[in-house]
């Protein structure tokens, strides 16, 4: 359980610091922040890996990531929301469902050898 609480640590700083490049631009304060929360987010998901396949949990790091750098940047800077941008984002949750659930089957199947 450690391990996701990492993952999604690492999720929620690379959130905040992805989103806060615009800020970043303005201020020299900015860059330092982006920095940290990047910084701070690379150092949790290497935690992360220790007990999560790299494959699940990068997967889940970037697509989580990009669908809510997405949703916030709709709300926060108020970029557009087209059907195609919909449709993508929706395959990328499909993606990490599926990548998640193979993974899974492959870590039963090696634990049953």
């Amino acid at each position: 359980m450690l391990y996701w609480i990492f993952l999604a640590l690492a999720i929620v700083f690379e959130i905040t610091g992805t989103l806060s490049i615009k800020w970043a631009g303005e201020t020299s304060g900015g860059i330092l922040f982006m920095l940290a929360m990047i910084s701070l987010s690379y150092i949790f998901l290497s935690l992360a890996v220790k007990r999560i396949a790299l494959g699940v949990a990068y997967a889940m790091w970037e697509g989580i990531g990009i669908l809510f750098i997405t949703l916030f940047s709709v709300l926060l800077f108020g970029e557009s929301l087209p059907w195609l941008k919909l449709a993508g984002l929706a395959t990328l949750i499909a993606g990490i469902a599926l990548i998640k659930s193979g993974t899974r089957k492959q870590e039963v199947a090696h634990g049953a050898v």
